[in-house]
């Protein structure tokens, strides 16, 4: 639906030149001189490129509806990755171009997945914050490089590469975050 630029808020998602963006950071700017303008922040739903845009403030904007299904990640195929609604257990296939490799790489059986749907068809996929994964290998520590923080490189669960303390052995659990890869703790179980 079309909308006043002023009244767009982080989150929300619009249609612009074609494309799908979520809105990350939305400034109403008013200078001393020359007319008031609202600039947009947002990232591109399917793509994950960024945009920087100016608008006037009497424009309008087509905002979407975005359907967003809790899911259970099932099993993943030639078509893609498929999940089960937990609604209504229907499966839904999203395809690679929604699900980028970065966060395919996190995907368990199992996993509770958010997946958002734009008139029926999925967009994008939302995985947990942080994942449990456990180190399958990892580098011995060489001695005597402790004069700045030394981290080792493991391998976890899933092909995983995560730089890791130099405690951390093979089968030990690890917290990773999955938005960027990185590790956070050891797990607590």
């Amino acid at each position: 639906m079309k909308v006043q630029v002023n009244s767009i808020r982080a989150g929300n998602v619009i249609e612009y030149n074609g494309k799908l963006w979520v809105a990350a950071k939305v400034q109403h700017i008013s200078p001393g001189k020359g007319g008031a303008f609202v600039a947009i922040e947002a990232k591109a739903l399917r793509e994950g490129n960024k945009l920087q845009e100016r608008f006037r403030s009497g424009e309008t904007i087509e905002r979407v509806h975005i359907d967003e299904r809790e899911c259970t990640y099932l099993f993943k195929d030639e078509n893609g990755y498929t999940f089960m609604d937990k609604e209504n257990f229907e499966q839904l296939t999203v395809g690679a171009d929604v699900l980028d490799e970065d966060q395919a790489k996190f995907l368990q059986d199992g996993m509770e997945v958010t997946v958002s749907l734009y008139e029926g068809a999925p967009v994008g996929a939302e995985l947990p914050k942080t994942v449990v994964l456990a180190v399958v290998e990892a580098d011995a520590v060489v001695k005597g490089q402790t004069a700045s923080s030394s981290y080792k490189p493991a391998i976890v669960e899933g092909g995983v590469r995560v730089m890791v303390p130099p405690h951390i052995g093979v089968g030990t659990r690890l917290v990773i975050n999955t938005e960027d890869g990185t590790y956070m703790e050891r797990a607590k179980d």
